[in-house]
């Protein structure tokens, strides 16, 4: 079992039955037998017995091993050994006369962060709670503020639209009745050039028996 949650079952089972005084210090840099130790108190013998059961019925209940249990027969100090974690449930008066703290004490673990829950499950919490709805707040508030301005520019590019358009329109209808009279001073100018090419070939054409009778009278 990882230490983390071995630590926080075990100050959980103390808290249960109303431990005084409890204390987690962390013993990795003291000695390689085991990493935590809690020290606790009882008022009687029975309460340090049912704080010693309370211990082992909830790490078992986890998957844990409990290793041993000793002095449960007096009840003036019950010794819970839970591999990597050693707990002592003393009377005040014991505990007060061997003063493990001095001797273990050098670095204390304080009892929230001992009861803290692993980061991933903070995380995966708050992401559950409270990260969908803030992003969905955001999105329809961005969506509602950007609303009005894209009807504002399609109405601006309609307008532009189809003023560009009846320009547009507006000259192709000036230019054509001009194209129209171009063309038909084109037509008329064709006409009066083959009339006179016509008035030309008449001419010549009278003008020659003319020349065919003076020869004629030569």
């Amino acid at each position: 079992m990882d230490i983390k949650k071995l630590q926080s079952l075990v100050i959980d089972a103390l808290e249960d039955v109303k431990a005084q005084d409890i204390r987690l210090f962390d013993t990795v840099h003291l000695t390689s037998l085991f990493d935590r130790i809690v020290i606790a108190s009882g008022t009687s013998n029975r309460q340090t017995k049912a704080l010693a059961a309370s211990v082992r019925d909830k790490v078992k209940a986890e998957g844990g091993h409990i290793l041993s249990i000793e002095g449960e027969t007096t009840g003036e100090w019950v010794l819970v050994d839970l591999g990597d974690m050693i707990v002592h449930i003393m009377q005040p008066a014991i505990r007060a006369y061997y003063r493990l703290e001095e001797i273990w004490g050098e670095k204390e673990i304080k009892l929230g962060a001992a009861k803290r829950k692993p980061s991933t499950d903070t995380k995966i919490t708050s992401h559950i709670l409270g990260s969908t709805p803030t992003k969905s707040t955001a999105s329809k508030k961005t969506s509602a503020s950007t609303s009005p301005a894209r009807k504002t520019t399609t109405k601006t590019a309609s307008k532009t639209t189809s003023k560009t358009a009846t320009k547009s329109a507006g000259k192709t209808a000036t230019r054509s009745p001009a194209v129209k009279k171009t063309a038909a001073k084109k037509v008329v100018a064709k006409k009066t050039v083959s009339k006179t090419a016509v008035k030309k070939t008449s001419a010549t054409k009278s003008s020659s028996p003319t020349r065919s009778a003076a020869k004629k009278s030569k």
